[in-house]
């Protein structure tokens, strides 16, 4: 009787060491729904590119307007699908409808054949994508401790990423193995997009007052700390919380850049935004570059992944630590590493023959794993949980905008200048975008400080 009592007040005394490394239920479903939902969407951008410049004849000005409007359509709706979860707490319904969107995309690739239709299909897409981003990162800040949110983030981001890793490679077996392969991608994309819009329905919360008061046992055993006042106080607000997003308004949403903090982290990821390469430019560029065999490109975006999927954990865990503010610009400084690559001489021993891609890969996917979780885990200790979605958004909208402005300069520049002068004229503007993003740093607070009325 002695021994099991004294292993049970063992097993309590871990109990706030177990809490503070336990990751909520909830962002393991949440990062299901998106691996799922990013093999889907990876299947179809991995072999987008190939197919819009090879086999139709589009010219990089071209491609970087359709590639613009790819990754920058869903900035226009980002702020609408916050401020709809924001209001009634509906973070599952307008997530729900944003992945449901660009399942159904999927299939409607099958018949679109001219650019104008595809255009279309891809904005739609797109408009889904930012319709959910911000209602489900939102259920992530809402679902962990606020001194881990950047683990958190980094959970999900490589459950995210996994998918991103997976979806070239099912995208690469199935255009070998089928006579139709385009077809057969879009087919395949589509049902394992359905998968994962099934599994955010069955196995996600349907309240942001069950994300905040999670009983799960890494809940139970944080009574007592900081980290467990912090949640009950959100968890005690959320019904006020509710009631009070429902009367908030754009005016409201807005005057969240009346934060200093949140106004300069909005306008550094604006700025840094504008000078980052899109992925699918850059793949082209490495591509021409290496002389790499057409029927390889769609496993290109695979390094990128496999690098994002081994980082973006361990690069959450050193924000949560030294600050999200400096791993989000150092990972900038990774992206600057692989433009200098690209636009070293070669042969020139800069690097072992064969090795540029997998370092300008992996130096790519790091740059994802310093900066995508960790400026939404940056941005969540900004903004008050009845506006949290929306104030996510918020910055989302402003890096999305900002992409596409990117993605269509870098166009223009690869066909008037050709690609090694537009990656150079990349490279000098991410360079000045640093520096501008050195001189705007927020005053971050400490990580595990909750949000400016976090409990009001």
């Amino acid at each position: 009787m002695y021994l099991a009592d004294t292993r049970a007040a063992g097993r309590v005394g871990d109990a706030p060491r177990l809490a503070r490394r336990a990751v909520p239920a909830t962002v393991l479903v949440l990062g299901t729904v998106s691996l799922l939902t990013d093999i889907s969407a990876e299947m179809v951008t991995a072999v987008l590119p190939l197919y819009l410049v090879t086999e139709m004849g589009l010219s990089p000005l071209g491609f970087g307007l359709l590639d613009g409007i790819y990754n920058g359509a869903s900035a226009a709706v980002r702020l609408v699908g916050g401020h709809l979860a924001d209001r009634g707490s509906r973070y599952k319904t307008v997530a729900v409808l944003g992945y449901g969107l660009s399942a159904l995309c999927k299939p409607a690739l099958l018949v679109a054949r001219g650019l104008p239709a595809i255009a279309a299909v891809l904005a739609v897409d797109r408009t889904g994508k930012g319709l959910r981003t911000a209602p489900r990162d939102a259920m992530i800040s809402l679902s962990a401790a606020p001194e881990t949110r950047g683990r958190a983030f980094g959970v999900h981001r490589a459950m995210d990423t996994a998918g991103a890793l997976l979806g070239p490679l099912a995208a690469f077996v199935v255009l070998r193995a089928s006579v139709d392969g385009f077809d057969a991608v879009f087919t395949v994309s589509f049902c394992v997009a359905t998968a994962g819009v099934a599994v955010l329905l069955l196995f996600v919360p349907g309240r942001a007052a069950r994300w905040g008061t999670d009983t799960g046992p890494h809940r139970q055993a944080a009574v007592g700390t900081p980290a467990a006042e912090s949640m009950a106080a959100e968890s005690m607000a959320a019904p006020d919380a509710a009631a009070a997003a429902r009367a908030a308004g754009t005016r409201a949403v807005l005057g969240l850049l009346g934060q200093a903090e949140l106004r300069r982290l909005t306008l550094c990821a604006l700025v840094l935004g504008a000078a980052t390469v899109s992925d699918s430019f850059l793949y082209l560029v490495l591509r021409a570059d290496v002389d790499l065999p057409v029927a390889w490109f769609p496993v290109l975006p695979v390094g990128s992944a496999a690098s994002f999927l081994l980082l973006a954990v361990p690069f959450g865990h050193l924000a949560d630590r030294v600050g999200r503010w400096w791993v989000f610009v150092g990972g900038h400084g990774l992206l600057l590493a692989a433009y200098g690559l690209l636009l070293a001489p070669h042969p020139a021993g800069v690097l072992p023959a064969g090795a540029l891609p997998a370092v300008v890969l992996a130096l790519h996917g790091a740059f994802y794993a310093a900066t995508d979780g960790v400026l939404m885990a940056a941005a969540a200790g900004s903004v008050p949980q009845r506006l949290r979605s929306s104030g996510l958004a918020l910055v989302q909208t402003g890096q999305a905008g900002s992409r596409f402005a990117g993605s269509l300069l870098f166009g223009a520049a690869w066909t008037a200048w050709g690609e090694r002068a537009a990656v150079a004229a990349a490279a000098g503007a991410l360079l000045a975008a640093v520096a501008a993003a050195m001189a705007l740093r927020p005053d971050s607070p400490a990580p595990g400080s909750p949000a400016p009325g976090s409990a009001t």
